[in-house]
This record gives structure tokens, C-alpha cells and sequence, in this order.
């Protein structure tokens, strides 16, 4: 299938997983009306909590999280691809995963994707964020090879390591995930400069659903959730912070013909770094 039509769920997660995994499926609902056979929701889906204890009150392992089954029979039901940005997963080392989750149309979860780079900042406006303190960092790179086309995942901080998506594309990535809940203060930074860069160095499609808005645990996000075509244009994008749906209609055609006029992916060259000292 090389023409199908995708979507980008917004949200603005709580601290109650209940209320967020109903929104979500409320949205992804509204979506798949639209037509769109893959759907895309944000980083932290379930739950955006910055209180260590509260997190790991409510989150759950990956038999006891109830997103898991909740998105997997809503995925079957309405017969469509669901890249759940994230959820938060507790591992057995007094850590937790941010782990996005693809789920396929017969309610498979076919894989997940644990957050490589860990979010520990410090922002000039004095936000302070150590996302190392909860989060256990992946190790492992996910392309998923679909009939809708290969799709690399990534997630939120993910998004300033190039390397990573150039490593997928060139693994066979026509698309990229690259869920995220950027600050306010970054987003209007660097979210678009950074999302349409990742499109246009690796010929791929991005599509990134962002939360937005003013969350439950005091943190402001920038929303702006946005699909990008492979020659860098944007062809859908949140106009403002507000839960909602956004969709685009996707023609992997448009993969080769950037690639075409620009193939860097296959111009790799081995070099060595020399520093100089001078003065």
C-alpha cells in the first residue's frame, strides 16, 4: 500500500490513567472516522506525572497495565495500525520504561520501543527536569516493517539525536514516529525547525503527536502536533494546544522522489577527526 491516510492524536494527559486511556480512545476514535489507518497518540499517553511516588503508584508492569489491553482490542475493533507514543512500564529494577507501543489491526502488539535518550535538562525559565531519576534508558533501536510501509520509532528527546533516525532510515524507515511532550519553552524553540530537519535528512515522513496545553502536575506543553512530508513540508499541524485531531494522507512515493533528488543516505564517507590547538 503506498497511499493511505494517517493521523496525530493531541492530548493533554493527566495524573489519572483512567480519564487518559478513555480520552485516547475517544480521539483515536474521531480519527479512524476521518479514515486514518495509522494512528499516532503522544509521549506519556497514560499518564504525565512528575512525582516519582505517584508514578509509580499508578503505572503498571506489561501484564498489568491496562493500556495495553484497552489499545489492543481498540486497535482489532476498529481495524487500524496504533503507535501509542507512551507509556510508562515498570521494570524490575526500581525503574521504569517510557515505552511506545505499536499495536497492528488484529490487536497484536507487535513490538515496543523504549526511549533511548533521557530528558535531564535544565531550562533558562528554571524548569528543571531529570528524567534519569524514574526512567530506565532503552538500548535497543525498532524498525517495524508494515504493509503501510516501514516505520521507525522514536520518542519526545529522541527527536535531537539525528543519528537515530538516520540510522533507521537507513535500515528501511519510509516513516518516523516521534511522539513527544516538548515544554512550552523548547517547543516554540525548536519544534518545528527540529521535527522538519529529521524529515528532510532522512527522506522519510515524520509524524508527531505532541501533548498540549497545561497539565495536572503543573507542567506546560507546547502541543503543535504536526506531519511532515519527506521533502520537509508540513501537511497537517495543530494550530493550537488543544486536544483534537489532525490527518494527512500519506503517498510513499514521495520517499523515493526526495530521495531521488537528494540521496545523502547513500553518501556516507568514513573520516577522522583531528583537534588542532592553536594560540
Amino acid at each position: 500500500m503506498t497511499r493511505f491516510k494517517a493521523a496525530c492524536v493531541q492530548m493533554r494527559s493527566g495524573t489519572d490513567m483512567a480519564e487518559n486511556i478513555a480520552e485516547a480512545t475517544r480521539l483515536i476514535e474521531a480519527a479512524h472516522t476521518q479514515g486514518a489507518q495509522l494512528i499516532a497518540t503522544p509521549e506519556m499517553t497514560t499518564l504525565l506525572e512528575k512525582s516519582a511516588a505517584a508514578l509509580f503508584a499508578n503505572a503498571g508492569t506489561m501484564e498489568t497495565d491496562p493500556a495495553i489491553p484497552a489499545f489492543t482490542a481498540l486497535a482489532k475493533r476498529l481495524s487500524c495500525w496504533l503507535a501509542i507514543g507512551s507509556v510508562p512500564i515498570i521494570l524490575g529494577d526500581g525503574k521504569c520504561a517510557n515505552r511506545a507501543l505499536f499495536i497492528s489491526p488484529e490487536g497484536e502488539l507487535v513490538t515496543h520501543y523504549d526511549k533511548i535518550h533521557m530528558f535531564d535538562v535544565t531550562l533558562g525559565n528554571g524548569e528543571s527536569y531529570r528524567e534519569s531519576k524514574s526512567y530506565q534508558p532503552g538500548e535497543r533501536a525498532v524498525l517495524v516493517k508494515t504493509p503501510l510501509g516501514g516505520i521507525g520509532l522514536s520518542i519526545c528527546y529522541d527527536l535531537r539525536f539525528p543519528h537515530l533516525h538516520r540510522d533507521l532510515a537507513k535500515a528501511g524507515a519510509d516513516i518516523l514516529m516521534i511522539p513527544a511532550a516538548f515544554t512550552k519553552v523548547t517547543g516554540e524553540a525548536h519544534w518545528h525547525v527540529l521535527q522538519r530537519a529529521r524529515a528532510i535528512e532522512t527522506g522519510c515522513f515524520v509524524i508527531a503527536a505532541a501533548q498540549g496545553g497545561h497539565h495536572q502536575d503543573g507542567r506546560d506543553t507546547y502541543g503543535h502536533s504536526m506531519i511532515i512530508a519527506p521533502w520537509g513540508e508540513v501537511i497537517a499541524e495543530a494550530e493550537n494546544p488543544e486536544p483534537g485531531v489532525i490527518c494527512a494522507e500519506i503517498d510513499l512515493e514521495e520517499v523515493a522522489k526526495a530521495r531521488g533528488r537528494v540521496p545523502a543516505l547513500t553518501h556516507d564517507r568514513r573520516y577522522t577527526l583531528d583537534v588542532v590547538e592553536a594560540g
